[in-house]
């Protein structure tokens, strides 16, 4: 195979067109990976509308889960034909205090997959190594591709969250539902917080496990120990904070959020 399809955005607001070319070949530390499957995140919408800033035209997606095809002469520890995911965040400097401290997601020069470079709504896609992931063989392609963001937000979330045993979801996607099923493992009383007329919503979160869903807009059914707001909505952080205990803590989770 010569050729990749893609499907770009080339200006906001816009639908996204499919966009042929050749197939490229990987830098020193890039992988050339078949794209096995790549979810849809809400970021990627922002991102269409122009409320992420990216570099356009440009081939969202960045829950990718690829097989390498080929590696370029400097990466090391993956060979072609294993399977790798590729998260949102694609590339660092490298070298600033942040990347040097194991906090590479606060560096001031990221590279972004599907907003700086292009991402996964392709047959193929170009990926630097040393961000790219190995996916254990228990794990199928689509099972995978949503824990290389809604599962990556909602972990981080969750472990920033401490021991909270009383735990509020605000925005019950993704990341919520699926970091809600851990949350309920570890014995943890999980409170899922969604628009106010969504009733299927809360009755999946039920489903989950959840010990209470119901509306953003009325107050938890227990003081919170935390509250994890993924929703991309500003207005939520105040009322998350009222409905905390003493102590408790707001942890705010979203890529893109309204004004406070």
């Amino acid at each position: 195979m010569t050729e990749r399809t893609a499907m770009r955005l080339e200006h906001c607001h816009e639908r996204l067109k499919r966009h042929d070319d050749r197939l490229p070949a990987p830098g020193p530390h890039e992988l050339l990976l078949e794209v096995l499957a790549c979810g849809v995140c809400r970021t990627d919408l922002h991102i269409m509308d122009c409320e992420v800033p990216a570099r356009l035209p440009i081939v969202p997606g960045h829950e990718i889960v690829g097989r390498i095809l080929a590696a370029g002469a400097q990466v090391r520890g993956l060979a072609p034909g294993q399977r790798v995911g590729v998260p949102w965040l694609g590339g660092t400097c490298g070298v600033c205090r942040f990347c040097r401290s194991g906090h590479e997601n606060l560096c001031d020069a990221p590279v972004f997959t599907g907003c700086d470079r292009d991402g996964g709504y392709a047959s193929h896609v170009l990926a630097d190594h040393r961000f790219c992931l190995p996916i254990p063989a228990r794990y199928g392609d689509v099972e995978a591709a949503p824990l290389l963001c809604a599962g990556l937000i909602g972990w981080r979330a969750l472990h920033m969250a401490g021991d909270a045993q009383a735990l509020g979801l605000y925005g019950f996607g993704a990341a919520a539902h699926i970091i809600a099923q851990l949350a309920v493992a570890q014995g943890r009383r999980v409170h899922a917080f969604t628009r106010p007329w969504d009733v299927p919503t809360q009755e999946f979160a039920r489903r989950l496990g959840c010990a209470w869903a119901g509306g953003s807009d009325e107050p938890p059914p227990e003081p919170l120990d935390a509250a994890l707001v993924f929703a991309p909505d500003g207005a939520l952080v105040p009322r998350a904070l009222r409905g905390l205990a003493k102590g408790g803590r707001v942890v705010c989770a979203g890529i893109h959020m309204t004004d406070i």
